[in-house]
C-alpha cells in the first residue's frame, strides 16, 4: 500500500474556504444568540406584564374592600370603645400607615433584587466572543 500524501489543497478545499466557513459558522452562531436573546427578553416581558395585570386587579379589589373595612373599623371603635369619631379615625389610620410602610419596604427589597437582563443569553454570547478571539 502506498501512503497518501494528499493535502487539503489537493482535495479541492483551500485554506480560504476553511476560514470563510469558520466565519460563516460564527456569523450563524451570533445570529442564533441574538434570536435566543430576543426570545428570552420576550418571555420575561410577557411574565412581567402578566404579573402586573394580576397585581393591578388584585390591588383595585383590595383597595375597595379595604376602604370599606376601614370605615367599618372606625365606626366599630366609635361604638364599642365609646371613643370620639376623630380618635377612631386616628387609630385606624395609624395602623394602616404602619402596615403600608412595612409592605412598601418589603416590596422595595424584592424589586431591588430583580434583574431584567437575560443572564443565560449574555453568558453564552460572551463565551462565543471569547471563542472567536481565541481563534485568531
Amino acid at each position: 500500500m502506498i501512503a497518501s500524501t494528499e493535502t487539503p489543497r489537493d482535495s479541492g478545499t483551500t485554506m480560504t474556504s476553511l476560514v470563510a466557513g469558520i466565519f460563516d459558522d460564527f456569523r450563524r452562531l451570533v445570529l442564533q444568540q441574538i434570536d435566543l436573546f430576543k426570545a428570552e427578553i420576550r418571555e420575561d416581558l410577557i411574565r412581567l406584564l402578566t404579573g402586573f395585570a394580576f397585581v393591578a386587579v388584585g390591588a383595585g379589589l383590595a383597595l375597595v374592600g379595604g376602604l370599606l373595612l376601614c370605615f367599618m373599623c372606625v365606626y366599630l371603635l366609635h361604638e364599642l370603645a365609646a371613643l370620639d369619631l376623630w380618635l377612631s379615625f386616628l387609630i385606624v389610620g395609624g395602623v394602616l400607615l404602619l402596615t403600608g410602610a412595612t409592605s412598601a419596604f418589603i416590596a422595595y427589597q424584592r424589586f431591588r433584587s430583580f434583574n431584567p437582563l437575560p443572564d443565560q443569553s449574555i453568558t453564552a454570547f460572551k463565551e462565543n466572543l471569547q471563542w472567536k478571539t481565541n481563534l485568531k
